[in-house]
């Protein structure tokens, strides 16, 4: 699975990286045009700071929000809601009683977008009862800082559902838990099977569990988690298809105050 560090399995209340990386040389594979737009693809580079990577940031328990450095665990984004508030990640990052803070933009042990409480976690039936592999998304609602959402602060992408595997390539980001700035890769998804999508990036290794898939309209279309809990090696990576359950959990949390 993505992540390095297992958090208890108990169902969660509805009330409730520098990095060293083993970068391929690019290629002329790797340089090939998606529809989109050009490559590299398939290539994972240390990400830099800009309007779409700053919505994206680690998980950390809450006990860790004073001494940062090396206590992330998982990723997760900002995505749109009317209450501008509201972030997407894996189940399996939010199934514990533990209650946790999201940073995004996070580097080098500094927070200059803020630390923000995750006050409530929105996980699908599938995943509380069964911990279904279809079932791997999780929202989490962010209390607000001086009147202000996250959204308000750093933006946020829209979560869509029904979307086509491989329509598009997409970006991934996220937080492995051996570095401590976040790493990209583009690429185009293939199928998996009917529920469940990959792609191959390299060193996408454990705490990058949560990190979006955002398309060239700025979209998440997926979330790396799934099968193997977003896949038992570094260069092949999971999301669920996003369907009906991802879009229902999404209205309910999405209208949550």
């Amino acid at each position: 699975m993505k992540r390095t560090s297992r958090i208890s399995r108990r169902i969660a209340s509805p009330l409730c990286a520098a990095v060293v990386l083993a970068v391929p040389a690019l290629t002329s594979a790797s340089l090939a045009n998606a529809d989109d737009g050009p490559g590299p693809l398939g290539v994972t580079v240390a990400a830099a700071a800009t309007s779409q990577s700053v919505r994206v940031g680690p998980l950390f328990p809450a006990d860790r929000r004073s001494t940062l450095i090396g206590g992330h665990h998982c990723t997760a984004s900002v995505v749109h809601s009317p209450n501008r508030n509201l972030i997407v990640t894996a189940a399996h990052c939010l199934d514990s009683d533990q209650d946790f803070v999201f940073v995004p933009g996070y580097r080098d042990g500094k927070a200059p977008y803020g630390v923000w409480t995750v006050q409530r976690k929105f996980l699908p039936d599938g995943w509380r009862k069964e911990q279904d592999e279809d079932s791997d998304v999780a929202f989490g609602i962010i209390g607000y800082q001086h009147g202000k959402g996250v959204e308000d602060v750093v933006g946020g992408n829209r979560f869509t559902t029904r979307t086509a595997t491989g329509a598009t390539a997409v970006t991934i980001t996220g937080y492995p838990s051996s570095g401590e700035v976040p790493v990209s890769c583009t690429n185009r998804p293939t199928a998996h099977s009917r529920t469940q999508q990959r792609i191959d990036c390299p060193s996408l290794s454990g705490g990058t569990s949560g990190s979006p898939w955002v398309n060239g309209d700025g979209q998440v279309v997926g979330v790396l988690g799934g099968h193997e809990e977003g896949g038992d090696t570094d260069d092949i990576s999971y999301s669920v298809v996003l369907g009906a359950e991802a879009a229902e959990l999404y209205k309910d949390a999405a209208a949550d105050p």
